[in-house]
């Protein structure tokens, strides 16, 4: 067990796009926004963390054109998040006038983490660490709840540092430079992940 949830925590802490989009809500938005991306991420994850425990993931990532499609639908979303953000940071208004480049927190962030298919694959990778043929399903539900509730802590930790008041006033100083930023890192994610998927 303490396999599976190491190696999940390690994925799930490292940075990537669903750590940068509830950190920009957090330092743009405060806690109450942020909070709803982080609860949407964790559900997202949650969903694919029970598609991997049933065993559906193997079948996925057995099949190439289904990859693809999640490859290219997950990298044109994570585009539009780059285009949004970048929208933000070209934008006239500052402070709180300025439009949210990530709108609706609590659906972008299920959507972006259902959109990604690293998810399922960072699941079975820390779920087969610790499973074998004898484990029982009462092992693999605990080891996938425990998992869940590792990424939604990880949320709600980048939530809360982020949305307090020095962040957020550094944010503001600095908003169209840090929007810019994450806007680039969106775009070459999104551009990663489908060439991956058109590649193969």
């Amino acid at each position: 067990m303490i396999e599976i949830l190491a190696a999940f925590a390690l994925v799930t802490f490292a940075p990537g796009p669903a750590n940068l989009a509830v950190g920009l809500v957090a330092m743009a938005h405060g806690p109450r926004p942020s909070l709803r991306m982080a609860v949407g991420l964790a559900s997202g994850l949650a969903i694919w963390g029970g598609i991997a425990a049933l065993g559906l993931g193997t079948l996925l990532a057995g099949s190439e054109a289904a990859l693809t499609v999640l490859r290219v639908f997950g990298g044109a979303y994570l585009l539009w998040l780059g285009w949004k953000a970048a929208r933000t940071a070209w934008s006239p208004a500052v402070g709180a006038a300025r439009v949210s480049a990530l709108a609706k927190p609590f659906r972008t962030g299920l959507l972006l983490n259902l959109s990604n298919p690293k998810a399922v694959l960072a699941w079975m990778a820390a779920l087969a660490m610790g499973l074998g043929p004898e484990t029982g399903g009462g092992f693999v539900a605990l080891a996938t709840g425990l998992c869940a509730l590792i990424g939604l802590a990880n949320y709600l930790c980048w939530s809360l540092l982020l949305s307090r008041g020095p962040v957020r006033r550094g944010y503001a100083r600095s908003a169209r430079w840090i929007d810019g930023i994450a806007a680039g890192m969106f775009a070459v994610a999104g551009v990663g992940l489908i060439r991956q998927g058109l590649a193969r």
